[in-house]
């Protein structure tokens, strides 16, 4: 078997020789005369009682290549369909014919003019009358039955793990299609699209590891944001705008896991003078939609759960689901009894103090819930930004929940900057005690809530809805995840 490296001379060497039969090696465009046509549309043209296509002028890349001498069978990828061209030495010159088998590869891009036809087997096809080198492959391309070694050396070769497996390309139409249904209900809705920064000197409105980084102008230390603006968006309700949302890149420096990752895309919108309730209304409208437009159905089986999005959403209490499922209530129980719940149930757990141990006796138990179903009332510990219910103990907020996940997060925000100053400041707390997730205080914020920020719904949600939906990794509906440099 020939080397990588035998393999690559040998096609520098077919590309001189196209080079010395006087032909522009890596064209800018192709020079062939007709019309341009996809495979999709030439096949369709060769269906009964379509208006067929004359001379038709096809591009695309090499994935197949069948027989020698007289006639040659090749498959032409473009980006939605591959269609079969015909090479015979009677409709070409021999001297293009004898070019074609001596100097291309698979993996090469081409183009042809010829004449759809269907052959006698039945095969949709192009009989070429002239070809054209668009691009040589130097190096060959994986074998389309085994395809790449592993899956990290997929995610790090996407162009070919995608050329392979034209399925693998379909799935982010469907998420392009995903963001586009977003947009649209946002819009007609009347809400504002916005940017906000993506580099920020504190990284509020979440609870979570950031990236940090240094911004050399200014001489100080700045973090890439870990939402989508909450603390920005918040600021445009109280300037006056009544509905906003932004989609953009969110940065989380933690684990990976399948519903997590350190780079990703969200959504989140506020609109003033709503509360957490009709944020629900809203959500479950939206989630419905998106379910029907880009996957077709509001029905779903994952993880051993089947939901029904078209059915009522019910609230589940977080406190009571908790010790409807353990029997620990959080509002009477110690720090030790959750600890010693959580080892009775062998859940690993990090950091010791009451917000982390609830949060993961809580996540304990979310995953025996189907839904689809809304939870409700959080203890404020959780939620430090949502505005407190009338018991003073739990929060305004919920969350969606489908197969034992959570894909989204909204609350009725706080806007009593006297509250929100002290929950900052037992969020400084928990950092100095340690807990790199825990939520930077930003005191200009409080500042912006003393001027007056009227009652305001926000929620946030996006690339782990659209994996979850997809029966996916989140890893899988990135075009280019970040992977380590492999190692020579």
């Amino acid at each position: 078997m020939a080397s990588l490296e035998e393999l690559k001379n040998e096609r520098l060497y077919k590309l001189k020789k196209v080079e010395e039969m006087g032909k522009v090696s890596f064209p800018a465009k192709i020079s062939l005369v007709g019309t341009f046509a996809t495979a999709k549309s030439v096949k369709e043209s060769l269906v009964q009682g379509a208006t067929p296509l004359a001379t038709v002028l096809v591009a695309g890349r090499i994935m197949s290549k069948r027989g020698q001498g007289k006639i040659m069978f090749v498959d032409i990828a473009d980006e939605f369909d591959t269609i079969q061209t015909v090479f015979k030495i009677d409709t070409l010159a021999e001297k293009e014919m004898n070019l074609f088998s001596e100097t291309v590869d698979l993996g090469d891009f081409i183009a042809v003019s010829g004449t759809p036809f269907i052959t006698q087997r039945g095969e949709k096809s192009v009989e070429v009358k002239e070809w054209e080198l668009l691009t040589k492959a130097i190096l060959p391309m994986p074998s389309v039955h085994f395809g790449l070694e592993n899956e990290e050396e997929a995610m790090r070769k996407r162009y070919l793990d995608f050329a392979l497996d034209p399925k693998k390309r379909d799935l982010f139409y469907k998420k392009a299609k995903f963001w586009k249904v977003v947009r649209e209900f946002l819009d007609e809705k009347g809400f504002l699209e916005v940017e906000t920064p993506t580099l920020e000197t504190t990284t509020g409105g979440a609870e979570a590891k950031p990236f940090k980084t240094y911004h050399n102008d200014f001489d100080m230390d700045v973090y890439m944001r870990i939402c989508i603006g909450e603390l920005w968006q918040k600021r445009l309700m109280a300037s006056g705008f009544a509905k906003t949302y932004e989609i953009g890149r969110a940065y989380r420096n933690e684990g990976s896991s399948p519903e997590h990752l350190q780079e990703f895309t969200n959504c989140e919108f506020y609109m003033a003078y709503a509360d957490y309730q009709d944020g629900m209304k809203l959500v479950s409208l939206l989630y419905r939609k998106i379910a029907l437009e880009v996957f077709g159905t509001t029905k779903f089986e994952m993880k051993g759960h089947t939901f029904d999005l078209s059915d009522t959403w019910k609230e589940i209490d977080y406190a009571d689901e908790i010790k409807s499922q353990t029997g620990i209530d959080i509002w009477e129980t110690s720090d030790e009894n959750i600890k010693n719940k959580l080892e009775e149930l062998g859940v690993k757990y990090d950091g010791d103090n009451r917000e982390r141990l609830t949060d993961t006796l809580w996540k304990y138990c979310r995953k025996n819930i189907s839904g689809p179903a809304f939870l409700v009332n959080h203890p404020l510990l959780v939620v430090p930004l949502a505005k407190p219910r009338t018991d003073g103990k739990t929060a305004q907020a919920f969350q969606p929940i489908f197969a034992g996940s959570e894909v989204g997060k909204g609350y009725s925000e706080l806007n009593d900057p006297r509250i929100q100053r002290a929950n900052f400041e037992k969020q400084q707390e928990l950092l100095d005690a340690g807990d790199e997730e825990a939520m930077m205080p930003d005191y200009d914020f409080v500042e912006m809530l003393e001027h007056g920020m009227p009652p305001t719904c926000g929620f946030g949600f996006g690339d782990r809805l659209f994996a979850f939906l997809s029966g996916l990794p989140i890893r899988e509906i990135q075009l280019f995840p970040l992977v380590k440099p492999k190692v020579e």
